[in-house]
């Protein structure tokens, strides 16, 4: 990829941010999958640019297809823009007995689209994901790393959402 286009989109702090993670990793590219889930966390919109992989496969000496490969293959890891506050419910049995559809029936009501499309002003879309360790507290939201439970009404659904913006 040319540098010129890798200086548009990574600017000098974003390097900064992303040198600094893969410090974390001592630049060991077999903790690839831990590198860009936290460099995905940093980014807006929550995904790995296009620049940001070759980027990525430059300072750590691997092939473009390598980062990649891990890109395309897990399902925590993305490779177009999301939304600002990704909602992430728990679909495992559990949480289903725990009424996590009617969350999820809920949400899409209140922001008006479906399961995996954002909303129109790229604030929030809302993700069917595994198990994320909320049983607890069923039927939750994971927002960026932090979750919300007992969402088990539209009161506290919008309390929450309302917290987020």
């Amino acid at each position: 990829m040319p540098e010129n286009i890798l200086e548009r989109v990574l600017t000098r702090e974003l390097a900064r941010q992303i040198d600094g993670i893969l410090s974390n990793y001592q630049y060991d590219a077999s903790h690839l999958i831990g590198i860009l889930l936290d460099i995905q966390q940093i980014i807006p919109k929550h995904y790995i640019p296009e620049e940001i992989a070759y980027y990525l496969a430059q300072k750590l000496n691997v092939k473009i297809t390598n980062i990649y490969d891990c890109i395309t293959f897990y399902s925590s890891i993305y490779s177009k823009a999301r939304a600002e506050y990704p909602l992430q419910i728990c679909n495992s049995i559990v949480c289903k007995v725990k009424k996590e559809e009617r969350l999820a029936m809920d949400l899409k009501k209140i922001l008006k689209v479906e399961i995996d499309q954002a909303t129109a002003d790229g604030k929030f879309i809302i993700e069917m994901v595994p198990c994320f360790g909320a049983c607890d507290v069923a039927p939750a939201v994971k927002v960026n790393g932090k979750v919300y439970g007992n969402l088990n009404n539209e009161e506290k659904i919008k309390a929450m959402l309302q917290e987020l913006v």
